[in-house]
């Protein structure tokens, strides 16, 4: 099955880069990369398509080291069965445990344990059933009962296609003879209709079409469907695709529907059968698997890609990680490179969804960084939290704009952010002074204070940091709602959180300031004596120590305190608040 210049490449290949001594190297097929070529490894997932008589094949050649976990995860999540590779001089491996772990957690329910190198252990059965015994008992405990185990020698071709001469006591399928036979997991088409909407299709005023895949069901013309999260319903008037109408479409399936009503339908919408629809909430309980050398932490907020739907995801709180070895539960306050947990996501808003069990499309997702844009995360949604069902936004009369308008005052949040001693305090508090002398309505939430009550739970780590910040967004968007004009005064040190901070604003309503100070300069005065304590070891996670800050790139108001002395800082931020009519009046 390999085209003739594909095994011309292979026998130069193979006489450069291969460890066969010369033969032919097949493992170089499928390793691409002149770094899997160097190290004998796998790096990347490959894909290799073949046909035989009875079926068409993908194979997704997948990395077995640990580092490589996220390339694995990817290869793994579209697949309908798993083969499980074995060396059978080394027996069950960390990696066979986590790799089981994953098909099992990605759905795949059917897997071929290929125990490989018969020959390196003289086709001994004893070896083969000791492994197969040892996987047993370890695929029991996930849950993963389908498995087919056959003895290998790939290099000599035994119980590839044919049984070969060397292993008279293996009586099963040959790996082809199985993957030709063996039932994979029928299509979604019995499930309820699900269509997620990829695209709104408006080509001309008297068009308008919403396209995506169906990802489960089957849909015909003149179903009533409803849309999710808006719920709002209607019925089929057309399936249209490339070559013409269809009067019915099923799971797999890329069309545009046509309504017979007017109803507001978006990208991220799921279009829905009417009488089963799928559930809608924004509190859950997931699993995730850490794709990133940068830890999680619990309390930051991440972007969540479910479907064709962005959302602004919430880690709280981090449950317990497993232990793929020993499917232990551990306590954790965060998930490094690698590894897997249960937490709990809240999100900022409702999306429609189903647990992965149930529905891969609508239950899957990932985790993406929100300044850098990499896919950090990917997770399995397990159910929705009772809590997001009971709790509701309560309808009030008297808003935001309301009581400012009593205050004569535009309300917003004025956040200082900089090194410890740059100043943030001393100008923060000088501001409040010309705003309450000016009649302003103010509150002033500094790092320190804080601390004494709100926060006095939260340390110096990472994760308390985040959640330091998170806490204090959320009071500034409440004094916000009532009007008043908040000064924020921390250290707040990563832009991922002064940027989660922002995004719970009102545009204009979030004025970042940063008080540009050097650390040197900001050690020199050195109030508090932290920074000596910090170098001498005795404080730890010190920002611009041994714990980074990240300054902001692109702040509302830049205040370098080399320059400025504290009362003319202060003068020059309320300037800004006039100009753009905060502190002025409305």
């Amino acid at each position: 099955m390999i085209f003739d210049d594909q095994l011309a490449a292979l026998e130069h290949d193979s006489q450069t880069v291969g460890t066969r001594g010369g033969e032919l190297d097949f493992a170089l097929l499928v390793d691409g990369l002149a770094a899997e070529r160097e190290q004998g490894i796998t790096i990347d997932v490959a894909y290799r398509f073949f046909s035989t008589e009875r079926r068409k094949f993908i194979v997704a050649d997948t990395p077995g080291h640990e580092q490589y976990t996220r390339n694995m995860v990817t290869g793994a999540s579209t697949a309908d069965l798993a083969v499980i590779l074995i060396d059978a001089r080394k027996g069950l491996l960390t990696q066979t445990r986590r790799h089981s772990f994953l098909v099992r957690l990605l759905g795949i329910s059917r897997a071929v344990l290929a125990i490989n190198k018969m020959d390196l252990v003289g086709y001994s059965r004893a070896t083969f059933e000791a492994i197969l015994a040892d996987y047993r008992a370890f695929a029991a405990r996930i849950g993963l009962t389908d498995v087919t185990p056959i003895p290998l020698s790939a290099v000599h071709g035994d119980n590839i296609i044919a049984p070969g001469p060397n292993m008279p006591w293996y009586t099963g399928p040959t790996l082809m003879q199985h993957l030709e036979s063996v039932a994979v997991e029928a299509d979604s088409g019995g499930a309820a209709f699900r269509l997620p909407v990829q695209w709104v299709n408006r080509p001309h005023a008297d068009f308008r079409g919403f396209a995506g895949q169906i990802v489960s069901g089957t849909v015909t013309r003149g179903d009533r469907i409803r849309v999710l999260p808006s719920g709002r319903e209607s019925r089929v008037a057309r399936i249209v695709t490339a070559d013409g109408d269809l009067p019915a479409a099923v799971a797999g399936q890329s069309v545009t529907l046509t309504l017979d009503s007017e109803i507001d339908v978006g990208r991220g919408d799921v279009i829905a059968a009417g009488d089963s629809p799928p559930q809608v909430a924004d509190q859950f309980e997931a699993t995730i698997v850490w794709l990133h050398d940068e830890p999680m932490l619990q309390g930051r907020a991440y972007l969540m890609k479910a479907g064709t739907r962005t959302v602004s995801a919430t880690i709280s709180p981090l449950k317990h990680k497993i232990n793929v070895d020993t499917l232990e539960h551990t306590a954790a306050e965060r998930l490094e490179l690698n590894d897997i947990g249960v937490c709990e996501l809240e999100l900022d808003r409702a999306i429609p969804f189903e647990a992965y069990c149930d529905n891969r499309a609508l239950g899957g997702f990932i985790l993406i960084d929100r300044l850098t844009n990499s896919t950090v995360g990917a997770g399995l949604i397990n159910f929705a939290l009772r809590r997001s069902q009971n709790v509701h936004w309560q309808a009030l009369d008297v808003d935001k704009q309301a009581r400012s308008r009593l205050k004569g005052q535009k309300a917003c949040v004025l956040w200082l952010t900089g090194l410890s001693g740059a100043g943030k305090s001393t100008i923060a508090n000088r501001i409040e002074k010309k705003l309450a002398a000016a009649g302003r309505h103010t509150y002033l939430l500094d790092g320190d204070n804080v601390r004494h009550g709100l926060n006095k739970d939260l340390g110096f780590t990472a994760q308390d940091r985040v959640e330091n910040i998170r806490r204090v967004a959320e009071v500034s968007r409440l004094m916000v709602d009532a009007g008043l004009i908040v000064l924020v005064s921390f250290i707040s040190p990563f832009r991922s959180e002064r940027r989660m901070a922002r995004e719970l604003f009102a545009p204009g309503e979030f004025l970042e300031v940063f008080v540009d100070t050097p650390l040197a300069e900001a050690e020199r005065r050195d109030v508090k004596g932290l920074y000596r304590k910090a170098r001498r070891g005795e404080l730890k996670n010190f920002t611009g120590i041994d714990s980074p800050y990240e300054a902001p790139e692109n702040p509302e108001i830049r205040i370098d305190t080399t320059t400025l002395t504290p009362e003319q800082a202060a003068e020059r931020i309320v300037a800004h608040l006039q100009a753009l009519k905060v502190a002025g009046g409305p």
